[in-house]
């Protein structure tokens, strides 16, 4: 299997992610869910994410990605048929559940094996098409799920995303046998600490942690500051849609800036970029000017994810990549709950303007820290 068949995988099983999630959330909508319902819902697909992404990343390591892609698709699979033959929320709940537990279980093992099939000087482009394949799926899944609720009805919308699995598990059946093998001498006995402790590792935890905030708040936040200015929801979406125009357009480029500038310098001004981005908010209200504005961050957070990817990978201790892509979605998913009620205080307390000041202090901190050191050659 080819690295363009493992990130046709990426993609597939990308889509049913998001066209679940949309699903789910209007389902439980049109059953009458309150607010808090859908929140716990929310809580409950993130909630596997955070809690095992460690230990999933160790398995990939001892078992080898293939088995553990295959049992991600067919529970993606299996939790989305429970609506369709039990209509209610219980079975929508359970269908979360499901959903979370095979992201985890996939999406680590997924990273960690692009890494893997990826020569040092192939893994900014790899990454950089992985997280292309993320953003892609990002427009085509919603899409899917409202389309297929409009022509079909929510239980059988649900039926159709426990058939999309089925394409990666045939794939992984039919030509996953080339994929890298697990191994087990290498993957025991290591702890999380001494993961921890391996050069290079806690800074890439913190710069990731930091793009993970940064592109979650300022998706979460720029809506709420651009209805306080009066902006019309169409304007609002103009403005949003900018920053993914930007963080999908980024990453075609990344390999290309890698290759020029190293992923150091590239991750620095990255941040300054987007630090930039959230210090100049505030001083605007119009369409236009915020609309730039968005183009700019969006070109700064659009590398982080691919680089924090690479630069995971390369600082991994040997032999435990998995564990260490693992983590970083473990600590990723936790500062996505964290952050937005850290900063719902803060600007309650305090006013939007000093969500987006502080965000610009903390990514430019991120753009200075020390550079991790040199590692991982193979």
């Amino acid at each position: 299997m080819s690295i363009y068949s493992v990130l046709v995988l990426a993609f597939v099983n990308n889509i049913g992610s998001r066209a679940s999630r949309v699903l789910l959330t209007l389902y439980a909508l049109h059953l009458g869910a309150q607010p808090l319902t859908i929140g716990l819902l929310a809580a409950t697909i993130g909630l596997f994410p955070m809690l095992l992404s460690w230990w999933s990343g160790r398995l990939s390591d001892r078992f080898g990605a293939r088995w553990l892609l295959t049992l991600g698709a067919a529970g993606s699979a299996l939790g989305m048929t429970l609506p369709y033959f039990d209509p209610g929320l219980p079975a929508i709940f359970a269908a979360a559940a499901f959903g979370g537990l095979s992201i985890t279980v996939y999406q680590v093992s997924m990273q960690n094996l692009v890494g893997l099939m990826s020569a040092p000087h192939e893994r900014a482009r790899n990454f950089s098409n992985y997280s292309l394949a993320g953003a892609t799926s990002g427009f085509v899944g919603p899409m899917l799920a409202g389309f297929s609720i409009d022509h079909s009805g929510y239980g059988s919308a649900c039926l159709y995303l426990a058939v999309l699995p089925l394409i990666p598990i045939a794939m992984l059946l039919v030509n996953g046998g080339g994929l890298p093998k697990g191994n087990p001498e290498h993957a025991v006995g290591g702890s999380l600490l001494s993961t921890l402790a391996e050069p290079g590792v806690l800074r890439v935890l913190a710069v990731s942690a930091l793009a993970q905030s940064g592109m979650d708040l300022f998706q979460f936040y720029m809506p709420v500051y651009g209805h306080s200015a009066g902006l019309s929801a169409s304007a609002i979406g103009i403005v949003l849609a900018m920053y993914a125009v930007a963080s999908f357009a980024v990453r075609v480029v990344t390999p290309r800036l890698v290759e020029k500038f190293g992923e150091e310098k590239l991750l620095a001004g990255a941040f300054v970029l987007s630090a930039l981005g959230f210090l100049l908010v505030p001083f605007f209200e119009n369409m236009y000017a915020l609309g730039a504005i968005s183009f700019i961050f969006g070109l700064g957070m659009g590398c982080g994810t691919p680089i924090t990817l690479m630069l995971m990978f390369n600082n991994s201790p040997s032999g435990r990549s998995g564990e260490a892509m693992g983590l970083r979605m473990s600590v990723d998913n936790l500062v996505r709950i964290v952050s937005p009620i850290v900063f719902g205080a803060v600007a309650s307390g305090f006013g939007l303007a000093f969500v987006f000041w502080i965000n610009a202090l903390m990514l430019g901190a991120g753009g200075v820290l020390p550079a991790a050191p040199k590692k991982k050659a193979a």
